[in-house]
């Protein structure tokens, strides 16, 4: 059979004997090397986005980069000045329900020492009668109210004070400064304050 016209004569040559897969294989890489050799020189460069650098407690990086306060943060804040603002109100409550607790249990210990004074003016007027049997009872009693708080009064050779004492006799005088003469019925403080006014007679 007679080789076709136009087809090369003789044997084929080391490039011209490849077959259809390789030169087709060379094609690809050679086609790749270009692409390859540009990703290889690609440089990779620093994130600036964060400026001064790594954000601070009360910011946050956001996932796009940016950086600043979160609602997080915003929210944390938000409560913690609210639990400082109450436990500033609840310790502000308990001084003033203490003060006030104080105060409660000193006017109920006055009402009831106020209500053995009579007991104290009895056994005062025995012992002026002479009844000196009711003498330890009236010390016992009296050194156990002083310890609590009750003061007695001894007005007699003072000036006279209307805080302190209820004039009921007067006698003359040189028209001086009125003067306490007498102590008509003995007159008692209560941790500093008047329980009871003394009954007194003045000069004045």
């Amino acid at each position: 059979m007679e080789p076709a016209a136009g087809a090369p004569e003789g044997p084929l040559g080391p490039a011209e004997a490849a077959t259809d897969d390789e030169l087709l294989e060379a094609a690809a890489v050679a086609e790749g090397e270009p692409a390859a050799a540009a990703a290889s020189s690609e440089e990779v460069e620093p994130d600036t986005a964060g400026g001064a650098g790594a954000p601070s407690e009360e910011e946050a990086a956001f996932v796009d980069g940016t950086v600043g306060r979160s609602d997080l943060a915003a929210e944390r804040d938000e409560y913690l000045e609210a639990l400082q603002r109450v436990k500033a109100e609840f310790d502000n409550f308990k001084r003033r329900t203490s003060k006030e607790r104080v105060e409660l249990i000193d006017r109920a210990n006055a009402q009831l020492v106020d209500k053995l004074l009579p007991v104290l003016d009895a056994c005062e007027a025995a012992l002026g009668h002479g009844a000196e049997s009711v003498e330890p009872i009236y010390k016992s009693l009296l050194d156990i109210l002083e310890k609590e708080g009750l003061e007695r009064m001894e007005p007699v050779d003072h000036p006279f004070d209307p805080n302190l004492h209820e004039a009921v006799l007067h006698e003359p005088g040189d028209g001086g400064e009125p003067v306490v003469v007498e102590s008509m019925r003995t007159g008692y403080l209560w941790k500093g304050q008047v329980l009871r006014p003394a009954m007194v007679k003045v000069r004045d």
